[in-house]
């Protein structure tokens, strides 16, 4: 196996987020960062238990996996920083159809294993109640087909860890319109909502639990949701979307850069967060073409640990 061994870059992301976030309140001390080889420290710990990223060699304890030591207990384990999606149930997901197969889209939610959506787990034109036929079967494609987006709910998890997912409701189904980030899953702050819309600039986000966000026109997710939840069996529809103003779309693009700008810099996701980036790169008239720049993203990391400082001011004078 070759391995690539960079130089080390003072203007890199890395280099920003230790210069900037080292100090800051919530900073991850010393220690607990460890790479692949690395021997975690257990001299203040007896009778450790060894867990998942953790091997012992010569009575030592050996990372095998680069990320966050974690200690529950007896138990030491390593955390890694980038994984796959494990899905839950209750997540809200943003999936891509890759295969139509039998009375089920077989779709990919960013996990070790594909997940499914079942036709009986999506509404039917009109909200009709009834077992699906034969017909259903054969008109699946007319509601979603391979490559096609959706939003979902995660409704059970197997033991094999394939997620079912449902879409019966009036805000998940097919999205058009807008733009797909891909996150690490673990960036996405997990809230009571994962449907957001950002009134002051008219843009809709969808916060998938597998790092998969979607951001649209205000106006289009609305259109193609409530279009795209049933299903329909007598033809084709007009799913045309009319096009939004450019001061929308261009908001919609600077929101996504604000959410890859995140992403590289590892900092978390969700709506404060990504409305703190978007309203910087306008008070610094950085253009979207340039928002995953060193310079702009060290502002974005500069400024988040001026928020960490300023919430840990408040919470001492509490």
């Amino acid at each position: 196996m070759a391995v690539v061994v960079r130089a080390h870059d003072p203007n890199g992301a890395v280099s920003l987020i230790e210069g900037a976030l080292g100090s800051a309140p919530g900073a991850v001390e010393q220690g607990r960062y460890v790479c692949i080889g690395d021997i975690i420290e257990t001299d203040e710990q007896e009778g450790f238990l060894r867990g998942h990223g953790t091997h012992v060699v010569d009575g030592k304890l050996m990372a095998t996996l680069c990320g966050v030591v974690e200690r529950v207990n007896k138990l030491v384990f390593v955390r890694p920083l980038k994984t796959r999606y494990d899905a839950a149930q209750g997540d809200v997901v943003v999936a891509r159809v890759t295969e139509v197969a039998g009375k089920k889209w077989v779709v990919d939610v960013g996990g070790r294993v594909a997940a499914g959506l079942l036709l009986s787990a999506v509404n039917l034109a009109g909200g009709v109640q009834r077992r699906r036929n034969a017909e259903d079967e054969l008109a699946m494609r007319g509601v979603l087909k391979e490559g096609d987006l959706l939003s979902a709910e995660v409704q059970s998890v197997g033991s094999d860890g394939a997620a079912a997912l449902h879409t019966r409701s009036a805000k998940y189904g097919k999205l058009a319109g807008g733009q797909l980030v891909c996150v690490p899953p673990a960036l996405v702050k997990r809230q009571k909502q994962h449907f957001h819309t950002l009134d002051a600039i008219g843009v809709d986000l969808i916060l998938g639990c597998n790092g998969m966000l979607w951001v649209a026109p205000a106006a289009s997710r609305t259109t193609s949701a409530d279009r795209h939840t049933g299903m329909e069996v007598d033809g084709e529809e007009d799913v045309s979307i009319p096009a939004p103003p450019k001061e929308q779309m261009e908001a919609v693009v600077r929101v996504g850069c604000a959410l890859r700008a995140l992403s590289r810099c590892y900092l978390p996701i969700y709506p404060a967060t990504i409305m703190d980036t978007f309203e910087l790169s306008l008070e610094k008239g950085v253009p979207p073409a340039d928002m995953l720049g060193s310079a702009f993203l060290g502002e974005v990391v500069r400024s988040e640990a001026v928020r960490r400082h300023t919430a840990q001011g408040q919470a001492g004078a509490q």
